[in-house]
């Protein structure tokens, strides 16, 4: 099979066990796999390499930043971002195939991103997820340097179409890992809002777990899960109370 002139670039830190199935969605078809890697503490490296990426070491600066090197290191000018839990399904590396003959017509696409629990093999009628653009040529939009919002921005009057087929995201290895990266990230989500002087209030955390559980749960379409979509929606609900807990507290703590 004739590889497309398409770079595939990744973040990770230990990710043994998921970044091989992201790889092998596209190892057969693209130019080039890079792999950025802070810290790791597992096979990573090992795992990535023997798969046929690139692997580059880079202190981990935040999301955006971390994006912003690992895209200035590919090799081609059009990219395709994936996350190490992400993985392209076989519709979907048809129709990017596809756009590649011989040069995509639109110079951003927007890519599928749906939810998948650990335990299920297929996606349910109506899957849970987000579209983002992740395809796109460096010349024309590129990720912004934002250590919390990592996005692709497009250059002024780039346009932007979405694709058909979806991207598989399995975000959680288990409701620990959940719990331990929820935390995490919302360490970071409260330092953002302190730093740009956002004080919750507390009726913004009062109406907040009751609000994003519905948004979740409803117009995610998370209510297509069955059991585990409700526990998730309510995690997910309860993560966004968290973040602005902990960003009241760096108000309290710095008063002092």
């Amino acid at each position: 099979m004739t590889k497309l002139p398409l770079s595939v670039f990744i973040i990770a830190k230990d990710e043994q066990d998921r970044i091989p199935a992201t790889i092998n969605s596209v190892i057969n078809w693209v130019a080039e796999i890079i792999v950025v890697i802070s810290e790791p503490t597992d096979a990573t490296v090992a795992v990535a390499e023997k798969l046929g990426a690139k692997v580059i070491f880079n202190n981990f600066q935040g999301y955006g930043p971390q994006k912003v090197f690992a895209e200035k290191s590919c090799a081609n000018d059009w990219v395709l971002n994936l996350d190490a839990d992400e993985e392209i399904t076989p519709k979907l590396a048809v129709e990017i195939q596809n756009l590649f003959k011989p040069e995509p017509a639109v110079k951003a696409y927007r890519l599928k991103i749906h939810a998948l629990y650990n335990h299920q093999k297929k996606l349910p009628l109506l899957p849970a997820g987000t579209t983002q653009v992740r395809l796109y040529n460096r010349k024309f939009a590129g990720f912004k340097d934002s250590k919390i919002h990592d996005s692709v921005v497009l250059n002024s009057g780039v346009a932007e179409k979405t694709l058909c087929g979806s991207v598989i995201h399995r975000s959680f290895r288990s409701y620990a890992h959940m719990m331990d990266k929820i935390n995490s990230y919302t360490t970071m989500q409260a330092e953002d809002l302190y730093a740009r002087g956002k004080y919750p209030s507390t009726f913004k955390i009062i109406y907040t777990p009751f609000l994003f559980f519905l948004k979740c749960y409803f117009l995610k379409r998370y209510v297509f899960y069955g059991i585990e979509g409700f526990t998730h929606a309510w995690i997910y609900s309860a993560a966004k109370t968290l973040r602005l807990a902990k960003a009241r507290e760096l108000f309290w703590n710095h008063k002092k």
